[in-house]
């Protein structure tokens, strides 16, 4: 009982010493700082350049390429040198492109599964080498190493953001997709017992494809797909068997139009779901792209005007509107302008300048209707002393 009670206790301080240890490690590897922030974020730049981007894709399709080329014996003897060399500058790309990766991020690197793809990748390039080397030439499976090189063009989904897409809606469907061939195994499992016991009779029944438990799983996979479903009715029809067109037909009803369709039309729901929120993230990437621009211009005229009231103090001016017409002088058209106040917008801009010219409409016809103000009453004006001196003439002659 002591010697069970004093392991225990070892264990007991051997777990605590261990887990005290991995929280010192943790607390010192948090706490540490890199030197070589610049050069960190140089390589930084450089993996997430758009030109880094083309010339990783353009290696893998020019390698996928020779890789198409090198299946024909003829062609691989006549451009061997030119393969050889395009093999060594491939993997010399993408072993740099790994210890780039690695150097930049080394711990969140191996936190992406694309990057883990990619690592699965470098290894499977260097497979054909080591077996060369550890095995010789005439290995009996270097055969399936060199086949496996295909594989080398996944390398396209790091750079390919659709693509990435489309993988994502097929890891979101797994579960999904998953039940579905459950119910669909199921549905096999019961027509395989079934087609078997009223088609696979030994003596008049169909036994090249219903003879037993496994050719039958087989025939309800052809009839699912509907893939030469009417041969294989046209056998069980020779044989005059009972129930026949039923069953095919029953099968075919719940196989492919449910089942298969149940499982496309998941494939394309979260499809669907996964374009959305593509979509969602380019348009903020752009959102932020376009608010650290505007953070960078803002930044930039706030120099410029901290270096115009720096210039006020330094020099002598009478007044600001004097500085301000000297500065004035100095923009030009391609200077950007960061629309931030109401006023400033294109459709209040739009707006006020429709009101403008209402305005100046406005103001036209009011002219026009003080034109004729003013001609109505010169008009009046030179015929009132008309009118008077006629009725001083009438008066005279009364008297």
């Amino acid at each position: 009982m002591s010697q069970l009670f004093h392991k225990n206790r070892m264990r007991t301080m051997s777990s605590s010493l261990f887990d005290s240890a991995s929280v010192a490690f943790y607390e010192k590897f948090k706490k540490f700082k890199r030197k070589d922030d610049q050069f960190q974020s140089f390589v930084k730049r450089v993996i997430t350049s758009h030109l880094f981007q083309i010339i990783m894709i353009s290696t893998v399709s020019m390698n996928a390429c020779f890789i198409v080329l090198w299946t024909d014996y003829k062609i691989r003897y006549r451009l061997f040198r030119l393969y050889e060399t395009s093999e060594i500058m491939f993997v010399s790309i993408c072993t740099c492109e790994f210890f780039m990766k690695v150097y930049v991020d080394p711990i969140h690197y191996w936190k992406d599964g694309y990057n883990l793809l990619d690592v699965i990748i470098l290894i499977i390039i260097f497979i054909p080498y080591s077996l060369r080397e550890m095995q010789g030439n005439y290995y009996p499976y270097l055969n399936i190493a060199d086949g496996i090189q295909s594989l080398r063009v996944l390398k396209l989904i790091t750079y390919s953001r659709g693509i990435r897409t489309l993988i994502t809606a097929l890891g979101q469907t797994v579960y999904t997709v998953a039940a579905v061939l459950i119910l669909f195994f199921v549905l096999m499992y019961i027509f395989a017992i079934l087609g078997f016991c009223l088609f696979g009779v030994p003596e008049r029944g169909d036994q090249d494809n219903w003879g037993n438990l496994a050719v039958a799983f087989f025939t309800l996979f052809s009839l699912a797909t509907v893939d030469g479903w009417t041969d294989l009715q046209e056998q069980l029809d020779n044989r005059n068997l009972v129930l026949s067109r039923a069953f095919t037909i029953i099968f075919i009803l719940l196989a492919s139009f449910i089942f298969l369709n149940m499982f496309v039309g998941v494939m394309i729901m979260h499809t669907e779901d996964s374009i959305k929120k593509f979509e969602r993230d380019l348009m903020l990437e752009r959102h932020v792209t376009l608010m650290e621009e505007k953070q960078v211009i803002l930044k930039r005229q706030q120099e410029d005007v901290s270096r115009l009231m720096q210039t006020q103090k330094s020099v002598d001016y009478k007044s600001f509107s004097e500085l301000v017409e000297n500065f004035k002088k100095t923009l030009r058209h391609t200077d950007p302008m960061v629309l931030d106040d109401f006023g400033t917008s294109m459709p209040f801009i739009d707006v006020y300048l429709s009101t403008l010219d209402n305005q100046d409409t406005t103001i036209y016809r009011l002219q026009e209707l003080y034109y004729e103000i003013v001609h109505v009453l010169g008009l009046m004006l030179e015929d009132l002393p008309q009118k008077k001196q006629s009725w001083s003439l009438e008066n005279i002659d009364e008297k």
